[in-house]
């Protein structure tokens, strides 16, 4: 018995009336597909590059900008980038080990 609820004696058409009501709340809020969160991902990563080559630009010409902003955001795109890159290798390695599979 866990904190005073007895399995042998649990009611689960309650729950399941609200898991499935929950749910219903869930799916209407998360609204966005795969596409939409790979799209919004590689929107990102292309944002922080374009921030970290504006910066490189800017210390080039002579612009009032810091060093060491320069720096950080070359390695926030850097590290962007690695991750975009691992992930696709992950994704790439899952699809084939499912091609590789026999039904």
């Amino acid at each position: 018995m866990v904190n005073g609820i007895n399995p042998f004696q649990f009611n689960t058409n309650a729950i399941q009336t609200k898991s499935n009501n929950s749910f219903a709340i869930n799916q209407t809020e998360n609204k966005a597909s795969f596409a939409d969160s790979l799209k919004q991902a590689i929107e990102q990563v292309n944002k922080s590059q374009v921030e970290s080559d504006k910066m490189t630009e800017a210390l080039a010409t002579g612009a009032n900008v810091e060093l060491h902003d320069v720096m950080i955001s070359a390695q926030k795109a850097s590290v962007t980038m690695t991750l975009a890159v691992e992930v696709r290798n992950k994704a790439i390695e899952a699809y084939q080990e499912m091609m590789r599979m026999q039904v």
